[in-house]
């Protein structure tokens, strides 16, 4: 059965948190501030601002500040306020199950890509989204992620792209950053694939290694099954002094040539300052023509 938690309305509460990087008080200031602007309660876990190297707190203190959110009996959703990494440090020592008697929407990207994949494993609705760090940099982003929490209708037109494939399918939206999806494989966090339509992403990888992720997810049988591939940003790849010889683009889809499922490249989401909200675990349509995208829930 799938969950899908309950939308925020004015008034509501959201819980700032931090499962990976530390963060200042300074830094999330703007969004705090954008949040309040629009008629949110925002709190804080504890020891938010902690620091442990390059970490928010300890792990067993992020933990407990991340369970305490999930906890909370009356906030609607949980922002976590930055990525980095770190998630996957804490992920099996927080209990998921209270969220049955305390629904809510976890939100953000990147390293919560750990936090994404094992709530799909619980059929549990979550929000791809940009995180309070990066509010200032693309009011458009920030208005999906309102918008989204609020349950308007997420309609996204995406622009021809060379690469993409024709097709319309309608399923199940999941995914993330690739190299989580990727660090992720064979674990109890492992996402489920089948039938569904996959969103990846990603940030400063070897185009090499989009390679073996890629070829990873293949061999593992997560691509044959899609009901479709849509790809966000692929930025700022790096390569070798030998080049591999393909873009990061060029690489995803020589690995589903094979299949025939609808794909979408260039879609406004991931590691940029455009990066809409997506809804994970929750259907939507995409239909890939040859003059553009558009991925549309239902």
């Amino acid at each position: 059965m799938l969950h899908i938690p309950p939308y925020l309305v004015k008034g509501d509460q959201v819980v700032l948190a931090a499962t990976a990087r530390k963060i200042s008080s300074d830094e999330l200031r703007p969004a705090v501030e954008y949040l309040q602007s629009r008629g949110l309660e925002v709190l804080f876990t504890p020891g938010l601002f902690d620091t442990h190297h390059q970490f928010a707190g300890t792990d067993v203190q992020r933990a407990a500040a991340f369970q305490w959110a999930l906890s909370h009996p009356t906030a609607k959703a949980i922002l976590i306020v930055r990525g980095g990494y770190g998630t996957v440090r804490i992920i099996d020592n927080v209990q998921f199950d209270v969220l049955r008697q305390y629904p809510k929407w976890i939100c953000g990207y990147s390293d919560v890509t750990v936090l994404h994949s094992h709530l799909h494993q619980l059929n549990w609705a979550s929000l791809h989204c940009t995180m309070p760090i990066n509010f200032t940099k693309h009011a458009g982003a920030v208005e999906t992620l309102l918008n989204a929490l609020q349950g308007e209708p997420l309609r996204y037109p995406v622009a021809h792209h060379a690469l993409n494939r024709a097709g319309r399918s309608t399923a199940i939206v999941t995914g993330g950053n690739l190299s989580l999806l990727y660090a992720l494989s064979g674990s109890v966090s492992d996402v489920d694939t089948g039938g569904k339509l996959l969103f990846i992403e990603d940030l400063d990888e070897y185009l090499y290694h989009i390679d073996r992720m890629m070829l990873q997810l293949k061999r593992a049988g997560k691509l044959k099954n899609l009901a479709g591939l849509i790809v966000g940003g692929m930025s700022d790849m790096k390569d070798n002094a030998v080049p591999f010889g393909q873009s990061a683009e060029q690489i995803i889809r020589s690995a589903i040539e094979e299949y025939s499922f609808p794909v979408c490249f260039g879609f406004p989401a991931g590691h940029i300052d455009e990066n809409n909200a997506i809804y994970f675990g929750k259907h939507a349509q995409l239909e890939v023509t040859e003059s553009g995208a558009i991925l549309e829930y239902v």
